[in-house]
């Protein structure tokens, strides 16, 4: 395998400039979102905007099963820590909740207006409110930044209280990204505000799992290189430090639909994050 410099970093984390019809995205995902949770709201099994803190980004949306969940599922989503919302994913609810899961998707808030670390601590008092309401064991999976951010739940260092990680049995890390020290050499740093510490300590790829950790990098094979070697980077390191590791490169998928296999009970994907 040929190595070679990255000289251009914007581009490197590039994905719409650099998929076919990528313009298509994000809005190419309102509008099954929408129907999917005006559905499940209409039958009574999903709860919106559920209050987990303060700031006005703190709350989820919960989608239930019919009957009583097996377990939890949360789902954060990605968009580098500074863009979009969780109205955009409802949807990929529906392979986990057809299993007969209840789906949580945490808000947080974006980037100026709170560091990396900010939205670490958010997302672990998010699980911890819905981990009190729904019972069972906890399945994590996040996209691109969410991929960062769930499989930072599973690090030594997570913010989650010890009941709540011994209920964790999997991980599935969508297109992370586990190292975020290219990051600061990104224009987009200037609203991240990353640094080389706060750099370190919220790389997962630069922390030790949790004991027993189990994680799935799953990444698309038609993904720009710097996502796939952040799929592979984590797995190579944690695999070294006893944590059970899964590596998947889906074929023909990109950034943006590399996700939507979990809309789908029987897809790969929804398979994968519900192995207990």
């Amino acid at each position: 395998m040929i190595h070679r410099q990255v000289s251009d970093w914007d581009d490197a984390y590039a994905n719409g400039i650099n998929i076919p019809q990528g313009e298509r995205w994000p809005s190419a995902w309102a509008e099954p979102s929408r129907a999917y949770r005006e559905r499940l709201i209409a039958t009574g099994r999903a709860e919106i905007d559920i209050a987990y803190g303060e700031r006005p980004r703190n709350c989820f949306d919960l989608f239930l099963p019919v009957g009583a969940p097996k377990g939890l599922v949360v789902y954060v989503h990605g968009g580098f820590w500074m863009r979009l919302d969780k109205s955009l994913w409802s949807h990929l609810a529906a392979g986990a909740v057809e299993r007969g899961y209840a789906v949580a998707m945490p808000g947080y808030t974006l980037c100026p207006d709170i560091r990396i670390s900010g939205i670490t601590a958010e997302i672990g008092s998010a699980i911890e409110t819905v981990a009190a309401r729904i019972g069972g064991p906890i399945f994590l999976t996040g996209h691109s930044a969410g991929g960062h951010l769930a499989t930072r739940m599973i690090c030594a260092s997570s913010p989650l209280s010890q009941p709540v990680r011994d209920r964790i049995v999997n991980t599935v890390s969508i297109s992370g990204v586990h190292d975020l020290r290219p990051l600061m050499r990104t224009a987009m740093n200037a609203t991240l505000g990353l640094a080389e510490e706060e750099a370190r300590v919220e790389s997962p790829a630069l922390l030790e799992p949790l004991p027993n950790a189990r994680l799935t990098c799953w990444v698309g094979a038609g993904e720009r290189a710097e996502f796939i070697r952040q799929n592979a980077l984590l797995a190579n390191i944690w695999i070294g430090l006893g944590a059970s590791i899964a590596v998947v490169e889906e074929p023909d998928r990109h950034h943006f639909n590399v996700i939507d296999g979990l809309a789908d009970p029987d897809h790969p994907l929804t398979r994968t994050l519900l192995t207990g």
